[in-house]
């Protein structure tokens, strides 16, 4: 490997992440280049667009915007186009009476004067269209890439666009909350998140799910399927108006007001962010908004993803790079979002996509001619400006690659995210379901999948998110119970194997992952109280059905079924980690994945995790090694009744530590079963916890 480039802008910190991960120490060239790249970028926005603070507030004046004296200043950027037009209701849709005046570098402006009475010759909720005349003659109806209100008709398949200027938006009342130290988040779908077949909207979010999340111990929400998408059954992932809120749930100023109230609550608010790839669509999208094949995107092949069938963007592009930028700030501004989840990372760091590609972990995978430095070098001027600008936000990836530093400073040549996504953990869960019988479940493997983490770049553990809950896949509770949820899940009837098995393992699962999987933690809703069925959209596949399309929050509150057992296991489990904050505090440390006893043991916070994984066997007597001497007691308890346990511990006793060295710590308990002869073959699954006083 050749010696790092002396030339030329380096990154101020990067011996620091050489040092503490000497491997690293070959790529040093690799972590400049980017470095030199994102610094010269950032230079050339300060010098070229009167800095970064102006460059990302484009989205002031690009698309329509209307002046305080009324007028309307519009600006579009279309390089391949030979004119641009306004037209719309308020005019008539005369597609030339509104010509663009045509800039430097592919951009057009057009400015209209406010009417004799002072008010706007566009009116709040009338259409409009972008005319582009193409370079063949052909004229296109577009809607401007920045639109920030489109909705469709229902005798219609493509979406409108809407100028959107209320006479008085929705004015917020309350601040965001301070920056988390750790996130518990629920993963959240607008329309999906009401028992009803129907598209539920903002308003029923904010007045019956927040409650409940709030209710839950979560401190954060965070929301997929916000960002326009013509396609529902996309989930939001098919993106065709970057700038719009969707409107199949309501209106912009619902969705102001919904986080608006979430943070009156302490609820952090994310964005599930889309900048990886976009829509095909072209009559309601960005695909050849000029009439070209490039314009935001990469021309010819390189321009489309072979598994999305959608656009990938130019991330070496100027306007491209003011769009993106622009898009991010205008949802923290505009709506209050306190940060986000940036989708499809792994697709834009590789040229590759990580089509076929499997990832190993060795350190060359990160780092030459497959790694997109151009959409690195956006993902860290994204995190630098979100940083630099709005301190108090947040940014996860969404990289099952593993990139070294991704979640490092960028003044340490990394990718400048907070957190990154542990992604293996419920792929691991599922193989360990599905291939393994239960006496062969591997304590070392299940600690190393939940431990095996980079040193100092913070990871979200799951057991499972919205992947899992889709239709062609299995939740965990359909896993372990699945057609017995149908008839068994009621209190009145009999208690099955496959039942107590089911909802005792979802429990230790669930808590293992949190406690020992990462820094945060996240969960899809509904799945923490084992949400029956898949997740599927209405399409033509299911008849255009709602059916599967909901959450049945209505199971809950059911005291006849078993679902509530699960859901107080989750609260209460939240709760305890927002007393003790083990998701803050140093990895754990495991003193015991025992293969023949089937039980790990682990310190963190202060507090003592055990879990006994045997599928028949309880111990009676147990020792486990604790590193604080003193008094301690159980905490929470995954087979205490109140969580459709059987209740065989005793939760008044009061466990004492002795000088008696045990799995390397130096003082050790000794755990003992309250009542032994009730235990079943099935109903050994369980787990303690407890405090040291």
């Amino acid at each position: 490997m050749a010696a790092a480039n002396t030339q030329g802008p380096r990154a101020p910190k990067l011996p620091q992440l050489l040092e503490r991960d000497p491997y690293l120490a070959p790529f040093e060239q690799d972590f400049q280049r980017r470095y030199a790249l994102f610094y010269n970028r950032l230079k050339s926005i300060e010098e070229n667009e009167g800095g970064l603070d102006k460059f990302s507030k484009s989205y002031k004046t690009f698309g329509v915007n209307q002046f305080v004296d009324g007028g309307v200043y519009c600006k579009e950027w279309a390089p391949g186009a030979e004119a641009v037009f306004l037209t719309g209701d308020f005019n008539g849709w005369n597609p030339f009476s509104h010509p663009y005046k045509k800039m430097e570098y592919g951009k057009w402006e057009l400015f209209i004067p406010p009417g004799q009475d002072g008010y706007s010759p566009v009116p709040h909720g009338s259409k409009l269209k972008v005319v582009i005349r193409a370079q063949n003659g052909e004229l296109l109806y577009r809607i401007s890439p920045w639109a920030r209100y489109v909705v469709r008709d229902q005798d219609k398949v493509n979406y409108d666009w809407v100028h959107w200027n209320p006479p008085q938006s929705y004015i917020r009342k309350h601040r965001s909350p301070e920056r988390l130290k750790s996130l518990r988040i629920y993963e959240s779908h607008v329309g999906i998140a009401s028992p009803e077949g129907k598209i539920a909207s903002y308003k029923n979010f904010t007045y019956n799910v927040l409650p409940r999340i709030k209710d839950l111990g979560y401190n954060c929400v965070q929301l997929m399927a916000i960002m326009e998408h013509a396609y529902y059954a996309s989930f939001g992932y098919q993106v065709t108006s970057f700038f719009a809120a969707s409107s199949r749930y309501g209106t912009p100023d619902d969705l102001k007001e919904m986080i608006d109230v979430a943070h009156s609550m302490g609820i952090t608010v994310l964005l599930d962010v889309v900048h990886s790839h976009a829509s095909k669509n072209s009559e309601d999208g960005l695909n050849k908004f000029d009439g070209t094949d490039s314009c935001f995107f990469h021309s010819g092949p390189k321009g489309t993803h072979q598994l999305w069938d959608s656009r990938l963007f130019d991330y070496s592009n100027w306007e491209v790079l003011r769009f993106l930028l622009s898009n991010l700030r205008m949802w923290i501004e505009d709506y209050g979002f306190d940060g986000f989840r940036f989708d499809g990372v792994t697709s834009m760091l590789y040229h590759h996509h990580g089509i076929g590609t499997g990832f190993s972990g060795d350190y060359n995978e990160y780092f030459g001619l497959h790694v997109d430095e151009d959409a690195l070098c956006y993902l860290m001027l994204a995190n630098h400006m979100v940083n630099f600008l709005h301190p108090e936000c947040i940014t996860i990836a969404e990289d099952v690659s593993g990139m070294p530093a991704l979640c490092r400073p960028v003044a340490e040549g990394g990718g400048g995210f907070d957190y990154r996504l542990a992604m293996a953990i419920p792929d691991k869960w599922i193989q360990i379901i599905k291939e393994l019988k239960d006496e062969d479940w591997n304590m070392g493997n299940i600690v190393y999948t939940l431990t095996n983490r980079r040193y100092e770049e913070k990871c979200i553990a799951y057991a499972e998110s919205h992947d899992q809950a889709l239709v062609g896949d299995k939740t965990l509770a359909f896993r372990l119970m699945d057609a017995e949820m149908y008839t068994n899940m009621s209190v009145l009837s009999p208690l099955t194997p496959v039942i107590d098995r089911g909802i005792q393992l979802h429990k230790m699962i669930r808590l293992i992952t949190h406690a020992l999987g990462g820094d945060s933690y996240l969960n899809f809703m509904g799945n923490e109280f084992g949400h029956p069925e898949w997740l599927d959209f209405p399409r033509k596949g299911n008849n255009e059905s709602y059916h599967y399309a909901r959450r049945q929050f209505n199971l809950t509150d059911d005291h006849l079924l078993r679902y509530r057992f699960l859901n107080a296991f989750d609260r209460d489990m939240n709760k305890s980690e927002e007393r003790f904050g083990w998701l803050a505090s140093p990895p754990a440390f495991v003193s015991e994945k025992h293969e023949s006893n089937k039980v790990i043991a682990f310190e963190r916070a202060g507090l003592v995790f055990i879990f006994n994984f045997h599928p028949y066997q309880s111990y009676v007597d147990y020792r486990v090694g604790v590193e604080t001497p003193g008094k301690y007691k159980i905490l929470l308890d995954s087979d205490a009744s109140e969580y459709g346990g059987h209740q065989r511990l005793d939760h008044n006793t009061e466990y004492f530590s002795e000088e008696y060295p045990h799995n390397y710590r130096h003082n050790s308990l000794m755990m003992t079963s309250a009542s032994h002869s009730r235990q079943k073959k099935w109903n050994n699954v369980k787990m303690r916890f407890a405090r040291s006083m």
